[in-house]
């Protein structure tokens, strides 16, 4: 039997494993390698788990539900702040974990990733019991109005939580954050090109002594995936990715009808008015569109702006973008890093070498530089139109497409015209203009002299429209994405409701009254109504004349 060849590269490279209730796990199906976006190298590995290893997540996830959910949101606070201490305690290591794997600079890592997930800890370890405590609610129906009845927010289960690589740490801790604050337990799926950081998520609430199995990292190959989003125990499925890969995820869920929140891809537009503060606009959609090397889901991907200031936002923007100094993450001096995989800088590449080709000008950059890493230089075009791919696919790179309107009215078309709907920004000193904006782009943020920052406002909810999403995560409506409403009525009258059987003629009269007593139009037609209830011994029977009273409102 010949011996078995090792790699020396591989063998050398330290290895990180899974966490399953609460202990590391190495997988049994081999490693994958961590390589850096910036040496092309890689630096540490991974071990994969099976299949039945990472099913086992949930059987482990499932088994810690019960004692999880039935712990206080008191208690429950005590360990999401507990977690934000670990967070804090160890940012700049993570930081500097996230610009190795993933790319972006540290400086970034702590105001993108980090920041946006303490302030997320700070506030759902303090509103998540005033968001989702049991609300009354009362009847609007005459006929139930002495019942007593609530709204309760009940935890779901398992929750599956299946994280991109481009913001790897914030997503995925926030989205376990929502989760753990409703009552629910995790299982996380890292994106495979950032797994390293993922797997630190179970290092961190591991130190913060959240209990064992309430959160799990699985590291698995991508043909594993199905599996898990198919598994019945999983009670909801949090997905953020791409719209090719949400649609794969929508449609094994449809298999045990497993809800779904899809966060998606965006093309972003910017319209830049004609009374717009051309120096705040430039600046702060330089910053829109290169942050994290132009891969976020609401990067400033299109840019409209008006005819009559489109050559002084150019030359502003062209200034801005020149003095952007790309390199290596680990560096202070560095704005923009490298970006995270090959394979979307192939993309970056063909939208560019298409938008030349049908007649764009490159302003900056707009070619890979030689050498090692993922590098692609901030790039500024103009002369663009929809008929290129830069104006209407999603280019997740670092690429500027600007494009001259005649009209706000225009602008706001083009804007709309795309399958996508994430974040929109307008430009404008206008309050009025501003509201135009608001009221008439599709998409499910809008911001005005601003971009992209609403992501690290934790009572801001996040999602967008049409092929951008469904659902929401962040803020209130984020965290109702991760319960269940049940509605419950108590009813404590003694005698027996007017609807039970029997049915009789007289019963049919007395309904048929009622209806009218409570919603004909006319006033005069309900009081009349109203005042032929009295002549029926079961209304007088089965109705508290007390309650009667107390709900005479309902009744005009």
């Amino acid at each position: 039997m010949a011996a078995a060849v090792v790699d020396p590269v591989a063998s050398a490279l330290e290895t990180h494993h899974s966490w399953v209730g609460g202990r590391e796990v190495a997988g049994l199906a081999g490693e994958r390698p961590a390589t850096s976006p910036t040496t092309g190298e890689p630096f540490a590995q991974s071990s994969l788990l099976n299949a039945s290893q990472a099913k086992a997540a949930f059987a482990v996830a499932r088994s810690a539900f019960p004692a999880w959910s039935a712990l206080s949101f008191r208690q429950r606070s005590r360990h999401l702040l507990a977690l934000r201490d670990v967070l804090l305690a160890d940012a700049d290591e993570l930081a500097r974990l996230i610009a190795r794997e993933q790319g972006k600079p540290e400086a970034e890592a702590q105001a993108v990733e980090i920041f946006p997930t303490l302030e997320s800890l700070k506030h759902l370890a303090v509103e998540a019991e005033e968001i989702l405590r049991d609300r009354e609610v009362e009847s609007d129906v005459l006929l139930f109005a002495h019942k007593r009845c609530r709204l309760i927010y009940a935890p779901l289960g398992v929750v599956l939580v299946i994280t991109p690589w481009n913001y790897p740490f914030a997503i995925s801790l926030m989205g376990i954050a929502a989760a753990l604050a409703a009552g629910n337990t995790v299982v996380l799926k890292p994106a495979p090109a950032t797994t390293l950081i993922g797997l630190r998520l179970g290092t961190l609430c591991r130190k913060a002594g959240i209990p064992d199995g309430v959160v799990n990292v699985v590291a698995v190959d991508d043909d594993i995936a199905p599996a898990l989003v198919e598994d019945p125990r999983v009670a909801k499925i949090v997905f953020t990715g791409s719209v090719a890969t949400g649609k794969k995820v929508m449609a094994a869920a449809v298999k045990n009808l497993t809800p779904v929140v899809l966060e998606l891809g965006g093309k972003d537009p910017a319209i830049v008015c004609k009374d717009a503060d051309l120096d705040r606009a430039a600046r702060g959609i330089v910053w829109g569109a290169f942050l994290n090397a132009g891969q976020t889901c609401a990067s400033v991907e299109r840019v409209y702006v008006e005819e009559s200031v489109r050559e002084r936002f150019l030359a502003r923007v062209v200034e801005e973008t020149r003095k952007l100094r790309l390199g290596d993450p680990a560096l202070a001096t560095t704005d923009v890093g490298p970006m995270s995989m090959d394979r979307q800088r192939r993309i970056v590449i063909d939208h560019v070498e298409d938008a030349r080709a049908r007649g764009a000008q490159v302003l900056v950059g707009g070619e890979a530089p030689p050498g090692p890493g993922c590098f692609y230089p901030p790039t500024v075009l103009t002369g663009v139109d929809h008929s290129m791919r830069i104006m209407r696919e999603e280019t997740f790179g670092p690429v500027l497409p600007i494009m001259s309107v005649a009209s706000l009215d225009e602008a706001i078309r083009l804007a709309n015209d795309s399958e996508y709907g994430l974040t929109a920004s307008g430009w404008t000193r206008d309050p009025a203009t501003a509201r135009i904006l608001q009221e008439r782009l599709s998409a499910g943020v809008v911001t005005i002299n601003d971009c992209v920052s609403s992501f690290g406002e934790p009572t801001a909810p996040w999602g967008g429209v049409k092929h951008s999403g469904l659902g929401r995560t962040h803020g209130r409506a984020g965290l109702r994405e991760m319960v269940e409403v049940k509605y419950v009525s108590e009813d404590w009258a003694r005698r027996p409701a007017l609807w039970w059987y029997p049915y009789d003629d007289a019963y049919r009269r007395l309904m048929s009254t009622a209806n009218r007593a409570l919603h004909s139009r006319s006033v005069f037609a309900r009081i009349a109504h109203q005042l032929g209830l009295v002549r029926f011994g079961r209304f007088w029977r089965r109705v508290s004349l007390p309650s009667l009273l107390r709900n005479l409102d309902k009744l005009l």
